[in-house]
């Protein structure tokens, strides 16, 4: 049996590239360590729990971005607030609705994933491997 192949950490600069601007660069680069956090939070976990492989690769990425993205977006909305002064006036801050983007489809990855104690139930554990049994 060939042994289960560890899934490869993306580069996260393809995703959070560098910028020359200063404050959009340091956002990036929390993007990069969080979402770098959480790959190396879930996947050791999926990969035995749920057989996770190679097939899921965009999947677990994806997931990440939005750990990361919703972070980003938080951050925004501590610094600036809910309302933020614009043109037109006191209008509702735009990382609020990025967040619950991101937030809505980060669910559909946990649900997809088995990271949710109801996604779970469904999700079996791979089979232990048979030539691991010593009787047979």
């Amino acid at each position: 049996m060939v042994p289960r192949a560890v899934l490869a950490e993306p580069d996260w600069r393809g995703v959070f590239k560098d910028s020359p601007a200063a404050e959009i660069q340091e956002a990036n680069i929390r993007c990069r360590e969080m979402a770098s956090a959480e790959w190396q939070r879930i996947v050791p976990i999926l990969e035995v729990a749920a057989g996770l492989g190679e097939v899921d690769h965009s999947t677990v990425k994806d997931l990440c971005v939005c750990v990361a993205r919703i972070d980003q977006a938080e951050r925004d909305l501590s610094e600036r607030g809910l309302m933020v002064t614009a043109e037109r006036g006191t209008v509702k801050n735009g990382a609020a609705t990025i967040a619950a983007q991101y937030r809505s489809q980060l669910a559909r990855y946990i649900r997809e994933l088995g990271l949710s104690p109801s996604a779970r139930v469904a999700i079996a554990p791979p089979e232990p491997d048979d030539d691991s049994d010593i009787w047979d």
